[in-house]
């Protein structure tokens, strides 16, 4: 620019000059000399060399370039010079910083690198806004001329990191749902300006109904940046947070704040069948959706959930069945106590209202429920070559598989609910519509096609009645169509309502035809013969011929007599039954002290007497089969001790001399009274007591045996000799053999023995003490009982 000015004012110094052409040739030089200096002055501040000199001239080898840089960092501008002559500075925005290279007055600048390298580079840290700026390396002519050089403007671009954004509604915002609100953010201090990124509480970016606005900040390098959020609430928003994130490229790490959302909202409501009761059974059923209803059973109980979702919570609550609101309804659950097929596809609707609104929610009921006709199929009359249909409805849930039957072929004609057929003399006759659904009983129903034609008379040919009673006689008649009339006469003339008060006549329509019934008050002899009975209908007649027959009536005489014997068998029958059971009835001894001797027979052989008792009762199965051979009667005691009234006596007679028969039993609890006795007189007895355990040690191990028949017979039971065992207690022995019989026959009698011999068969003393002396026989005979006896007292009726 100076060398500039200088070339102007040679130039003005040249008009000056006078006209004279040595003057204007002076002039001329001058200018030229003048316009020689500009161009070399403008060539060396260009840094383009001399021609002549250019091997001296001072040169850049690196000039700095454009720099971005973050508040606080670290930046260097390099610059190199090649043959430096003159004095090298940097500037900022033209200003110069200095020519030392602590560039002192700027304690964050610094000239790096050696002179040797001819490396000036200016280092800057940190980093600060004011940095912003553009840099220049420069360096003075030499001391020699030569020109001074200058580098490229390098622009260094400050980039400061935003402010944490700030969201000034606060923490919290209250709304109501689909009612707008608009939630601002604010980023401060920002170079370049905060991008601002909203989020939803579910992670969602959001991008619509968003306002984004840059306003400079004062010192018109930073900004300020607002994003106003519109939101339209949702309940799914309600209680979550929308954040608001700030970032700029100084730094690219998310500032961020957050505003939680509280949204009131109308009920959100839900209807749900959740469990039936059908009989005694409590069926759970899981919750329903739309599309896949549950299935109730006709009959059954059942409830349905409204369930309801709101803010705030205080809610109301009204049910409505096809939009007729339910009576005290105004609860969370509704009971169905007997729903019926009439609630079928019924709409169940549960409304919920609080402050803000209310919704509702509905569930469609699936009634199942047996089939029932809602129309059956119709009879019908038709002519040949006529095409007829049979109509056949039926409701039920789930829908019913209807076949139609042909009778009687049985023969499957078709599987809708309507039949139409062409009417032939095949295909006239009975239908059957049958209907099944799965889990419920089959339904079906008949209809008959008939086909038009004249009367048939299908009655017996005699019919018979009694005389002097009242008599019928039946005139039946298939007609299609029905018959328009139907008439009697007898011995040619026509019967009717003047021919008398004797006659009487009924009609009566039945499927497919007519029943005429002439009736005969008091029939006579005369009034039995030949009658004609005919129907008419539309398409001919029908003449049947009926004999009426008198019955042969039954004396009164024959009645009587087989009245009475009838009943006279029947008594017969009755007291056979009676004698029958009074045999076989149980019947109890009477006491035992009233008890009878026990009769012996003459003939030599055994008769039983039964006493009182019941020989089929279960003490008489109570007893020991001995009949095989040996019983241990270390069970002997266990297994057979029935109590004497239950048992059967028997005396038996052999060889003129008798032989009592008892209880086992009884014989041992007489030995163990003995000994008893025994014990109370030891002292007067002792020497004989201690012969008597002897002799009862000695025979402890005989086993025992039976009482046979000399005959080779035997008599079934078992035996204890008595009087052995009376005699080795030291007791006055009995005037015959005592022995103990218990029958093991079915009916309660003992085998018939013609001669006997005693065996004796000794208990041990241990087995005799475990019986219950109540049923010994001298606890119920008074005459074998001792004085000194401490037994209780027998009873005295059993």
């Amino acid at each position: 620019m100076d060398s500039g000015v200088h070339c102007q004012e040679s130039l003005e110094g040249q008009r000056e000059m006078t006209t004279k052409r040595k003057e204007l040739q002076l002039m001329m030089m001058t200018m030229m000399k003048a316009l020689l200096l500009c161009w070399l002055t403008v060539g060396v501040a260009r840094g383009s060399p001399s021609q002549y000199t250019s091997y001296q001239n001072q040169r850049f080898a690196m000039e700095p370039q454009d720099q971005t840089a973050v508040v606080g960092a670290r930046v260097t501008l390099p610059c190199r010079v090649i043959n430096k002559q003159g004095t090298l500075q940097w500037t900022k925005d033209d200003f110069g910083l200095g020519t030392s290279r602590d560039l002192s007055g700027f304690e964050r600048y610094a000239m790096v690198g050696s002179d040797e390298e001819g490396d000036y580079s200016l280092d800057i840290y940190p980093v600060m806004l004011d940095d912003d700026a553009k840099y220049q390396c420069q360096v003075s002519p030499g001391p020699e001329g030569q020109p001074a050089i200058r580098s490229t403007f390098a622009g260094l671009t400050v980039l400061v990191p935003p402010e944490a954004p700030k969201i000034t509604q606060g923490d919290v915002i209250y709304a109501t749902e689909d009612r707008k609100v608009e939630i601002e953010c604010v980023s401060i201090g920002g170079k370049p300006a905060a991008e601002i990124t909203w989020i939803d509480g579910l992670g969602n970016v959001l991008t619509d109904n968003i306002e984004y606005t840059v306003i400079p900040l004062p010192d018109l390098r930073r900004y300020t940046a607002k994003s106003l959020l519109r939101l339209t609430p949702k309940k799914e928003h309600h209680n979550t947070n929308f954040t608001c994130q700030a970032q700029n490229t100084a730094d690219r790490t998310y500032r961020s704040a957050k505003i939680r959302v509280e949204v009131k909202y109308a009920p959100k409501v839900k209807v749900n069948v959740i469990g039936t009761l059908a009989g005694n059974n409590n069926v759970n059923v899981a919750p329903s959706t739309h599309g896949a209803v549950q299935r109730i059973v006709e009959h059954a109980q059942v409830r349905l959930e409204c369930r309801a979702d709101a803010n705030p919570s205080d809610v109301r609550y009204r049910w409505y069945i096809n939009d007729e609101p339910i009576i005290n309804g105004q609860k969370t659950e509704m009971v169905i106590r007997n729903v019926t097929r009439k609630f079928h596809d019924a709409i169940v609707k549960c409304e919920v209202q609080n402050s803000v609104g209310k919704s509702e929610d509905s569930e469609t009921l699936d009634i199942s429920y047996a089939p029932s006709f809602k129309q059956r199929p119709q009879s019908m009359e038709a002519d040949v070559g006529s095409v007829v249909s049979l109509n056949c409805e039926v409701d039920s849930n789930p829908q019913p598989e209807i076949v139609w039957i042909q009778h009687p072929s049985d023969r499957v004609v078709g599987t809708s609910s309507n039949l139409t057929f062409s009417v032939s003399n095949e295909t006239a006759g009975r239908y059957y519509c049958k209907a099944n659904v799965p889990g419920y009983a089959e339904i079906s129903a008949d209809a008959y096609v008939y086909l038009k034609g004249s009367p048939s008379i299908s009655s017996p040919r005699s019919q018979y009645g009694l005389v002097g009673d009242t008599a019928r006689i039946e005139c039946f008649a298939s007609s299609v169509p029905r018959a328009r009339h139907v008439s009697w006469t007898f011995n040619g003339q026509e019967i009717s309502s003047e021919s008398g008060h004797d006659y009487s006549i009924l009609v009566d329509a039945v499927p497919g035809g007519v029943k005429s019934t002439l009736i005969i008050r008091d029939s006579q002899t005369y009034h039995y013969g030949k009658y004609n009975c005919t129907v008419v209908n539309d398409y001919g007649n029908d003449v049947a011929e009926i004999q009426l027959q008198a019955k042969k009536s039954v004396s009164l005489l024959m009645t009587v007599v087989g009245g009475i014997s009838g009943v006279a068998v029947l008594m017969l029958v009755t007291i056979i039954i009676i004698i029958y059971f009074k045999c076989k009835k149980r019947t109890k001894l009477p006491p035992a002290d009233v008890i009878s001797e026990h009769q012996i027979t003459k003939n030599g052989g055994v008769s039983c007497k039964l006493e009182p008792g019941d020989r089929t009762s279960n003490y008489s199965d109570l007893k020991v089969d001995i009949s095989g051979g040996y019983v241990p009667y270390g069970d002997y005691s266990t297994h057979y001790s029935p109590p004497p009234q239950y048992l059967t006596s028997c005396s038996t007679k052999s060889n003129g001399s008798s032989t009592i028969l008892q209880n086992n039993h009884q014989n041992q609890l007489q030995l163990q009274q003995q000994q008893q006795q025994q014990h109370q007189h030891q002292h007067q007895q002792h020497h004989h007591q201690q012969q008597q355990q002897q002799q009862q040690t000695a025979v402890q191990s005989v086993p025992m045996t039976f009482l046979t028949n000399s005959s080779g017979g035997s008599l079934t039971g078992s035996i204890i000799g008595a009087r052995e065992i009376r005699q080795e207690n030291g007791l006055p022995s009995l005037q015959s053999t005592t022995a103990s019989v218990v029958s093991s026959s079915p009916n309660g009698s003992c085998s018939n023995q013609s001669t006997a011999t005693t065996t004796h068969v000794v208990v041990p003393s241990s087995m005799a003490l475990s019986v219950d002396p109540r049923y010994s026989a001298i606890y119920g005979n008074p005459y074998l009982r001792t004085s000194n006896s401490s037994l209780l007292p027998p009873p005295t009726a059993v």
